[in-house]
């Protein structure tokens, strides 16, 4: 299994972006994004994700965290 990188949530959102995931709306410092066919998913607006609350993120997301970093390559 490889190691999550810390990451900034501009980042995530734009992997996430490339998923099929869509910006609903953001209400103070978190972006909301929804998917057709997967739950959506809120992620906080900051300079760096932990890798814990980045798995909980993919979690929620219902990606594992391979597709994510194959995602991030793209």
């Amino acid at each position: 299994m490889a190691t999550l990188p810390l990451l900034p949530a501009r980042v995530i959102v734009h992997a996430l972006l490339r998923a099929g995931f869509f910006v609903i709306r953001q209400r103070g410092s978190h972006i909301r994004l929804g998917h057709a066919l997967k739950p959506s998913v809120s992620i906080p607006n900051h300079p760096v994700i932990g890798r814990g609350l980045l798995r909980k993120i993919l979690r929620d997301a219902r990606l594992g965290e391979e597709e994510f970093l194959r995602l991030l390559g793209e």
